[in-house]
């Protein structure tokens, strides 16, 4: 098997991602309240399962062939009424995550998606945003993830940079000319 070093070339993780880090940060603090994770314009059944937490280190190729790498978690959700009236305590599911990290290197900076499926649907996956307290419950909106043209997505970045050094009156000697 033919291997390159990928490693020069770390995908940058998008800003609005959440990491397995932030969230568990941000579920310290509400330990006690219900874990709401929504998706869908749905909020996920009381008695849903977290099934499986995977951790995996990718290299891959874009459409322009630059070499790319990232660390990755997967959370999957199993979204069933089997767990009783309420839905699990946000330490529970901390204690998941820190169980499996006894076992599972879990880079706590590395990209999360989420894994949703009902039993009867596919599996869909998902990004999460910043968990937020909604009544006496923490919610965590999951939207599905879009694919994504990576060196489009930089040459946009790469031009927002550019107009916001350009609509820089002081900097627009040294960015613009």
């Amino acid at each position: 098997m033919l291997s390159s070093d990928n490693q020069k070339n770390v995908a940058p993780r998008d800003p609005s991602d959440l990491t397995i880090g932030d969230l568990l940060v941000a579920l310290a603090d509400h330990k006690d309240k219900p874990l709401v994770f929504r998706y869908d314009g749905q909020p996920v059944k009381p008695g849903y399962h977290v099934t499986e937490v995977k951790a995996g280190q990718f290299s891959a190729l874009d459409c322009e062939a630059n070499p790319e790498s990232w660390s990755e978690i997967f959370v999957q959700l199993w979204d069933v009424d089997e767990g009783g009236p309420v839905h699990m305590p946000a330490g529970k599911f901390s204690a998941i995550i820190r169980k499996v990290s006894d076992h599972v290197a879990l880079d706590q900076a590395a990209k999360l998606t989420f894994e949703v499926s009902d039993g009867v649907r596919p599996m869909e996956l998902h990004r999460a945003a910043r968990p937020s307290l909604v009544g006496d419950a923490i919610e965590v909106e999951l939207s599905p993830r879009p694919s994504s043209c990576k060196p489009r997505d930089r040459w946009l970045k790469e031009q927002a940079n550019g107009a916001q050094c350009c609509n820089d009156a002081s900097a627009l000697r040294v960015c613009c000319s």
